[in-house]
């Protein structure tokens, strides 16, 4: 089983069990078919749970797991990172990756110049940002097509075209 990472609780929300999820997804229907989340602070270590309710919002979703019934255990799961089957989600479009294939993943410019690797991404609205690390060295990266240029997972390479100032050697 191939976990995703989709979310990481944050707080509950009513007195009813339910928790609020800061969302990793880009489009809240990659749940659909989806009946069972893991939750806890490592995937190792993480409960499962059968998912009730899902209510997408913007950036925020709402769960209700099943056997977290009242706002203490709610509260609980404050914290916890949340995951999915991901051969339960639904299929990915053409040029879309789960940020964790992309951790990791070696950067290099348009002439093939190492710039270092994938350390995290985070979402602004707009678009993600992938920041590269290098040493002390770090590029933010939006992930727009005229700067992330290819992205070959059997290579584990991104090619970035850089904008002016973005980065100096």
């Amino acid at each position: 089983m191939k976990l995703i990472e989709i979310g990481k609780v944050v707080r509950s929300q009513g007195l009813k069990g339910r928790v609020r999820v800061l969302s990793y997804m880009q489009s809240p229907d990659a749940l659909e078919g989806v009946s069972d989340l893991l939750v806890g602070a490592t995937s190792v270590d993480a409960k499962q749970y059968r998912l009730d309710v899902f209510q997408p919002g913007a950036g925020l979703v709402v769960l209700k797991l099943q056997g977290v019934d009242d706002r203490d255990a709610a509260d609980g799961l404050k914290g916890s990172h949340v995951w999915a089957d991901a051969e339960k989600m639904k299929p990915l479009g053409d040029g879309e990756y789960y940020w964790s294939d992309l951790m990791g993943l070696d950067v290099v410019d348009e002439n093939d110049e190492p710039l270092g690797r994938i350390a995290s991404i985070f979402p602004t609205g707009s678009n993600d940002v992938y920041v590269c690390k290098n040493g002390d060295r770090e590029i933010m990266l939006p992930a727009v097509e005229s700067v992330i240029k290819k992205i070959d997972l059997k290579r584990r390479v991104i090619v970035v075209s850089l904008p002016e100032g973005i980065f100096e050697r």
